[in-house]
């Protein structure tokens, strides 16, 4: 039985074909159709990718078009629709046109500071319904823009060439909260009577270094900030300040103020900080002792002569809420040797004082 067994053994191996060495990648093939040989794998297909517009030259990143110090004298046409901010500050444009931002309804920002721009269309502006904060500075506009958008909650229009706030130039605007309007060669009154009617947020004014004599008339009673410094305004009134009773800071330096009437520190209950300072007056300003938060008065660089006992503090110790931090009276003609201690009995400290000696020029 066992030699049987070994005959069909060694029969059985006379048939089978010889060994051959099958390759990795043949194990891989063994049960596909076809030839042992596998084709080539195939180069996947990548999307066709289609981003945002960029003007030629700018920058754009995340909605934020940046085409500043680039020497353009328009304004590029393919500005993405879905932008935020704009800057084109620094170019040499010249004018806007009617149609230059008529598809960003989006933009809330738009920076065209230091350009050469003397006309913008009147209907320019109308598209940017979403617009906050516009930046003009720099610029030579004659007049204020027209139609401006209603949701602008800051405008910087200084060192242009306008001569004249109208009473319609923000007509609508009660969004504003700052409106930056110095540097601009205004004259006489400058500012037409009504003209800021209509802001009921604004909180910051500035109206310095132009020709204004006296303080616009019919100022928001929101506003806590007022700079109308450099100006040829020659006194200030109780009727000028009327209604300004959020007033935190008024500026007032390098003026030619020599009278501020009595009773007009009354208007301004909450003031903290007067800058008179390179002015013409010839005695402190009435109505210091009574004011309870007044903590800064600015009178260095006057014609002041004379500085009594009951100018700053009133006569009692308790009556006043808020201690001077800051009183400064030097370059005055007033003999300081001769100012009583008493006088500043409500200071907060005695180094808050600024005296000095007077020389004339």
């Amino acid at each position: 039985m066992k030699t049987a067994c070994l005959s069909l053994l060694l029969i059985t191996s006379c048939w089978a074909l010889p060994f051959h060495q099958t390759g990795f990648l043949d194990f891989m093939m063994e049960d596909e159709p076809g030839s042992g040989t596998p084709p080539p794998p195939k180069e996947p297909e990548l999307p066709e990718i289609s981003g945002p517009k960029c003007p030629f030259r700018c920058q754009c990143q995340r909605r934020v078009i940046q085409c500043s110090d680039l020497g353009l004298k328009t304004i590029p046409d393919d500005i993405p629709e879905d932008s935020s901010l704009l800057d084109l500050q620094n170019n040499k444009i010249t004018e806007i046109k009617e149609k230059d931002f008529k598809n960003l309804k989006g933009l809330q920002t738009l920076i065209l500071v230091n350009n050469k721009i003397t006309t913008i269309h009147p209907k320019a502006l109308t598209p940017l319904i979403k617009l906050e904060r516009l930046y003009l500075s720099k610029n030579f506009l004659k007049e204020m823009p027209a139609n401006m958008p209603k949701s602008l909650h800051e405008l910087r229009i200084h060192d242009n060439e306008i001569t004249k706030i109208k009473k319609a130039s923000f007509q609508g605007m009660s969004q504003v909260i700052v409106m930056e309007l110095g540097s601009n060669p205004l004259k006489g009154a400058g500012v037409e009577a009504g003209a800021f009617s209509d802001l009921k947020r604004v909180s910051y004014i500035r109206i310095a270094d132009t020709n204004i004599t006296e303080i616009p008339k019919g100022l928001p009673s929101s506003l806590s900030e007022l700079h109308l410094d450099g100006n040829k305004i020659t006194k200030v009134t109780a009727e000028s300040l009327k209604g300004l009773r959020n007033l935190a800071k008024l500026g007032l330096s390098y003026n030619e103020i020599s009278t501020v009437e009595n009773g007009s520190l009354t208007n301004v209950p909450h003031l903290r900080e007067l800058h008179l300072d390179n002015n013409a007056l010839t005695a402190v300003p009435p109505g210091l002792p009574e004011h309870k938060y007044i903590q800064v008065v600015y009178l260095h660089a006057n014609k002041i002569a004379v500085v009594g006992t009951g100018d700053f503090c009133p006569p009692g110790y308790n009556t006043k809420k808020a201690m001077y931090s800051g009183i400064s009276l030097f370059s005055n003609p007033v003999p300081y040797w001769e100012v009583q201690p008493i006088t500043f009995r409500c200071v907060f400290d005695r180094s808050a004082i600024q005296l000095g000696n007077y020389r004339k020029k």
